[in-house]
């Protein structure tokens, strides 16, 4: 039966309660590697005729199919989600250190080094960085307020 008014779940009285069995020992879920029911259908569904089934996208595409075209090429060059840049950061242990990296950061962007995702993806690391610091800070801060005597 279900609550509506809440939309939970409501078991008889005389149900049994069930036994959660997932995630503990000697239930360790699914083989690594193994794929799911419907991929490994799909899988044999497509054996025999993959290769005609390529043949048919690329006459699809010759013949000006723009999708047949798009997919082609998505399979072929994929766009690239990230690539590994080099930017020389300082090594950051107080804010002001934060601030010149930030610093850098934007100049790389701004002369066309790195795109503004990629600085923005360096300004979420740094962000984390900065967090970091500060609660060292307070850390230290509430140490020394701890060991006054009068406190």
């Amino acid at each position: 039966m279900t609550d509506h008014d809440e939309g939970r779940c409501i078991e008889p009285e005389t149900a049994t309660p069930r036994k959660d069995t997932r995630f503990q020992k000697g239930n360790p879920g699914r083989p690594k590697g193994a794929r799911n029911h419907v991929t490994r259908m799909l899988e044999e569904l497509f054996e025999g005729d993959a290769s005609e089934i390529g043949k048919a996208a690329i006459r699809a595409a010759k013949g000006g199919d723009v999708a047949a075209m798009r997919m082609i090429v998505d399979r072929l060059a994929p766009p690239r989600k990230m690539r590994h840049i080099s930017i020389d950061l300082p090594k950051i242990e107080t804010a002001a250190d934060l601030l010149t990296a930030q610093g850098l950061v934007v100049e790389a962007m701004s002369k066309g080094e790195i795109t503004p995702d990629e600085a923005t993806e360096i300004g979420k690391v740094l962000e984390h960085i900065g967090s970091a610091i500060e609660r060292r800070d307070l850390e230290v801060r509430i140490a020394k307020l701890e060991a006054r005597e009068d406190f």
